[in-house]
């Protein structure tokens, strides 16, 4: 569904991404780990047009060098590190706005309905201003409206990122019912427990470099990757 080659990303000097390659099937959920630095959010920042890279990324056989907006009407979502919300709107605007791409009036009326049933928190703060809603909520904000741009593939960058670890869990539990919903997703997460515990696949990001790549429960079992990212001691 979605695969990269090769790909290098500069920030000025700094060489951010050193010929990452991968590939994100579709219906899986695929995560990449790794420490801060590594590159994780440059990826994903790359596969949304706001950086310019060398290598290529192909989505659906088809090479994306489009920008943005365009990349949207795709089938391509990015939920950005930090939730972003736009905190002086309502719930219910913010949503509306994750559909601002589309004209299909009974379709997005549709969605808001799905959106509202994933998050029931969020149909009871509908006319709140997101500003005024807790981490937790302002995530599950973010993530629906995502949704709210009808994504076959949502790239979902540190969701847990801030979280109480009740919060935590129930990002988890959301991020599961909405592969169930036919989505793919790519997860880009620090809390590599948790995302191993739901991914089909992962890779590991060190350095702009993929060092390791399998499926979850392998890379989960890896001594060298329980000690780094597991807290788990030889």
């Amino acid at each position: 569904m979605l695969t990269i080659n090769n790909l290098h990303v500069y920030y000025g000097g700094i060489h951010a991404l050193k010929g990452v390659s991968l590939n994100v099937n579709k219906g899986e959920i695929l995560t990449i780990i790794g420490s801060n630095g590594a590159g994780k959010s440059t990826l994903l920042n790359s596969i949304s047009g706001f950086l310019k890279y060398k290598g290529e990324i192909i989505y659906k056989d088809q090479k994306l060098n489009f920008s943005p907006n365009k990349i949207v009407q795709m089938g391509i979502c990015h939920v950005p590190e930090g939730r972003l919300v736009f905190a002086n709107l309502t719930v219910e605007d913010n949503l509306l706005l994750g559909a601002y791409l589309r004209n299909d009036k009974k379709g997005i009326k549709e969605d808001l309905e799905k959106v509202y049933t994933l998050f029931p928190r969020l149909k009871e703060r509908q006319k709140q201003l997101s500003g005024t809603l807790s981490g937790g909520e302002q995530q599950m904000l973010a993530m629906g409206r995502g949704l709210m741009s009808s994504p076959d593939i949502m790239l979902l960058d540190e969701p847990s990122l801030g979280l109480a670890p009740l919060l935590v869990q129930t990002v988890f539990d959301i991020i599961t019912d909405i592969r169930k919903m036919g989505k793919t997703i790519l997860l880009v997460e620090q809390n590599a427990f948790k995302a191993l515990s739901i991914a089909d696949r992962a890779y590991v990001l060190e350095q702009g470099k993929i060092i390791m790549e399998g499926s979850a429960k392998d890379i989960a079992n890896n001594p060298s990757i329980k000690e780094a990212y597991l807290g788990v001691k030889k």
